[in-house]
């Protein structure tokens, strides 16, 4: 098999060793007889691999005891409400970073389960980058900043969070161990798996153990944090593929260099696409403020619809696939996610110039 070089947004390429040890196991994991998918999770087996995924979360993270790590179902679109039905119970509110369209999914679910308002939109700006600290308003009454990292269809991100004077609450999903945290500015943080982390069906959340501590009598049991706290993350049967899956991803990353490693690797790699779209003249366009660049989702365009949709033929026809931007922006987008092999990225930008040299 010739694997192909997949920029798909979501779900996410995966080191192709990872895959390899997940169908060695598939039938048999170990010699207990049986599939993981098949055993029971309050069995030996499942449960080693359960709190060896929990422990390569927390040691690749730096993650401090102070916080619970949760691995949950529902995906990073159930959090959108469970978050401010935990953490903005009244008279408290949240703001609300409206960055692009994830931050503003976020907001519209959060209005109706708590009292929120949008702290800072880019909606003038047609979403080309994030907000500057002094330019987010925090009302009285705020218990959380909810901000999206990286806005996996407008390819922007937050180069930093420090100085926005309120404690937050990320969406990480699209950038998930791809760069050190200061966890002292945060009181939440959380994500879908199927970018960076592994494959569909799992959503990883860091949470302080204080505030998981305070969930809201009145929420239905798997809505309280502290339900899944107090289980270990065990409270209802778990998606145990996915956390066998990035339990496997976690560890490649962890011998790969860790989240540094994957840092230098995100930036390096976006930044040989950035270099081609840049240095082509014009001819690709990157809509982006240079300062707020996406190093997981590059996005850009071409002089028309029309060369556009034959960039995309051609790209699969050389087996680059999963270009064509999201619905609702058009143009390409290539998602260079933390497994996707450099090879993948060396190949696009090769055909990128030689598709400029011959169109343009």
């Amino acid at each position: 098999m010739t694997r192909a070089h997949n920029f798909c947004a979501g779900p996410c390429t995966l080191p192709e060793s990872v895959l390899q040890e997940l169908a060695d196991e598939m039938v048999e994991y170990g010699h207990s007889g049986m599939s993981v998918i098949e055993m029971s999770h309050r069995s030996a087996d499942y449960e080693a691999i359960h709190f060896r995924t929990l422990e390569l979360l927390r040691s690749l993270y730096t993650v401090p005891e102070e916080f619970d790590i949760l691995l949950l179902q529902g995906g990073a679109t159930l959090q959108f409400a469970m978050i401010p039905m935990n953490l903005a119970v009244a008279p408290q509110r949240a703001g609300y970073v409206l960055g692009g369209s994830w931050g503003r999914k976020a907001f519209a679910d959060a209005v109706k389960v708590a009292s929120a308002y949008p702290a800072w939109t880019a909606e003038g700006s047609t979403f080309t980058r994030m907000p500057a600290p002094r330019e987010v308003t925090i009302e009285p009454d705020t218990a959380y900043l909810h901000v999206t990292s990286n806005e996996t269809i407008e390819g922007t991100r937050m180069p930093d969070f420090e100085g926005f004077g309120a404690r937050l609450v990320a969406d990480m999903s699209s950038d998930y161990l791809s760069r050190p945290l200061d966890w002292s500015l945060f009181d939440l943080v959380y994500g879908g798996i199927q970018k960076n982390l592994g494959p569909a069906g799992l959503t990883v959340v860091f949470v302080r153990s204080a505030l998981a501590a305070t969930s809201p009598e009145h929420l239905p049991s798997y809505l309280r944090f502290d339900s899944h706290v107090a289980s270990d993350s065990l409270f209802n049967t778990p998606p145990v593929f996915a956390v066998w899956a990035m339990g496997k991803v976690l560890a490649w990353m962890e011998a790969s260099g860790g989240v540094p490693a994957m840092e230098k690797r995100a930036a390096e790699r976006s930044g040989l696409v950035y270099d081609a779209i840049d240095s082509s003249g014009g001819f690709y366009r990157n809509p982006v403020d240079p300062g707020y660049r996406s190093h997981m989702n590059v996005v850009f365009r071409l002089p028309s619809p029309e060369l556009e949709e034959e960039f995309l033929v051609l790209a699969e026809e050389e087996r680059l696939l999963n270009l064509r931007g999201h619905r609702s922006v058009g143009g390409i987008r290539a998602s260079i996610y933390s497994g996707l092999p450099t090879a993948s990225v060396e190949a696009l930008v090769s055909f990128m110039r030689h598709f400029a040299a011959n169109r343009g």
